[in-house]
């Protein structure tokens, strides 16, 4: 019979039982359960609610429990066996069936709405700690990429049109700034996360004279989420985590569309590794770049998890209901998919190639058209006007099939008496990197310098 039993006169149907049990997916909460529930207990042992020495027997049982379930001994997919709708009763029934009615005394002073507060916030505690490592793991193979590929040229792009010559290890450590973000937002989530909700109760608080603040410090929380209500009935902290998750997500979807682009035939900048490529079922010249495409169709998955928990909380009265049960799946699935996905990128990105990118065809050098026009500034014009002026070049460059470098200086000067001889060492791609002088620019020193602080900072990260 459920530990709930005393009030009804007949027993839950076991398609109900089966319906409303989420011990399918709840049951990886058994190590944060039983860590709240040993801390719990010897609260309850120094404020002598319960004898010192039947908590330590509930205490060696719930470890017990804890190396059954470990080794497999426990399979708690057997609902029936306990008629366990949740980990939470699962173990509670298995620590009475082990121990007796002492292990009944574990439940004083604490209600499965705490318990399970509790047991997500320890969770999440412990994914965040992963989810910033991967993060760092994935920071350090893009410094390492970009320092490797420190001096080469790409076209950088607005609109998916070329825009200006950049450095490839400059693109790269945008990724970093974008990864760092993420991790910042997610250290920034634990401060919430890091606040014990362990003696709330159902939502009113307990008669016994608990310790909040001793059984907080056991469990390594900061401090204590003081309004009884609020700390059963929200999920806050769990949909700023998914929202984290997912922001973290977009980033890597928009990193791996970029790879899956330049590792085309039609661009060729990149080359994804073999191990991280799939063929084709019926065309042998295929090197599909799946793992980069499931990293970007995964993220639609987590904007899903994040989404779905928004709706579920959206219309609840204070304080829980039986609706937030299904917060837990869409939180583990975010989790899996993020750690997954961050995991698999740096492995990826260690194997891959990049290539030289050929500007020699006609058109190819219309890139620095902005360096054109800059020039003209610096000769006396204003930038509107000799944005008008290179515009016009341009349009010649395309109808006629030349290119800037081939443009004769008399030429040049049908379209402006600022341009001298000096303008043909403006058009040059190397020179176009060394003249940019801003602080985070695509100058090969500010790449050089962003690299070296990154390798710094990464190393205090690990």
């Amino acid at each position: 019979m459920p530990l709930w039993n005393g009030r009804f006169k007949t027993r839950l149907d076991p398609r109900a039982l089966r319906f409303s049990s989420s011990l399918k997916f709840d049951r990886r909460l058994f190590r944060e359960d039983i860590a709240g529930s040993i801390a719990h207990v010897a609260m309850l042992a120094r404020k002598k609610i319960v004898s010192p020495s039947d908590a330590k027997t509930i205490q060696r049982g719930l470890r017990q429990i804890s190396r059954e379930i470990e080794s497999g001994r426990l399979a708690l997919d057997a609902t029936q066996r306990f008629e366990g709708e949740d980990i939470h009763m699962a173990i509670e029934a298995r620590l009475i069936q082990k121990i007796g009615d002492i292990g009944g005394k574990l439940h004083t002073a604490r209600s499965r709405n705490d318990q399970i507060a509790l047991d997500e916030r320890l969770y999440l505690r412990g994914s965040i700690h992963t989810i910033i490592r991967l993060i760092a793991q994935l920071q350090k193979a893009i410094v390492i990429k970009a320092d490797r590929y420190k001096d080469l040229i790409v076209p950088g792009y607005t609109h998916l049109q070329r825009a200006q010559p950049i450095l490839l290890a400059h693109h790269l450590l945008s990724y970093i700034s974008m990864l760092d973000r993420d991790r910042e937002r997610f250290s920034d989530c634990m401060d919430r996360v890091n606040r014990s909700p362990l003696g709330a109760g159902a939502l009113a608080g307990t008669s016994f004279p608990i310790d909040r603040k001793y059984a907080a410090r056991k469990l390594g929380f900061g401090s204590l989420i003081e309004n009884s209500i609020d700390a059963v009935s929200d999920r806050d902290v769990q949909i700023e985590f998914l929202c984290c998750c997912a922001i973290t997500m977009m980033h890597l979807s928009r990193f791996a569309e970029v790879l899956i682009i330049w590792s085309s035939t039609e661009w060729n900048f990149a080359e994804i590794g073999d191990s991280y490529s799939t063929g084709s079922s019926i065309m042998p010249q295929k090197k599909n770049p799946d793992i980069a495409e499931l990293v970007r169709g995964k993220t639609g998955r987590v904007y899903g998890d994040l989404i779905a928990l928004l709706t579920i909380m959206k219309g609840l009265p204070l304080a829980y209901n039986r609706d937030m049960q299904e917060d837990k799946e869409p939180l583990f699935d975010a989790v899996d998919t993020l750690s997954g996905c961050l995991d698999i990128f740096a492995s990826m990105l260690d194997g891959m190639k990049f290539k030289p990118v050929k500007f020699d065809q006609p058109g190819a050098d219309l890139i620095l058209a902005t360096e054109l026009a800059d020039y003209l500034v610096t000769k006396g014009l204003p930038f509107r006007k000799a944005h008008s002026i290179v515009g016009r070049l341009v349009v010649f460059c395309i109808k006629k099939k030349r290119a800037l470098k081939d443009i004769s200086l008399k030429e040049y000067r049908q379209y402006s008496r600022r341009f001298d001889k000096d303008i043909f060492r403006f058009i040059d791609l190397r020179t176009s990197l060394l003249q940019k002088r801003s602080t985070g620019s695509t100058s090969p020193v500010e790449v050089g310098r962003a690299i070296r602080r990154w390798k710094s900072r990464l190393r205090i990260f690990r």
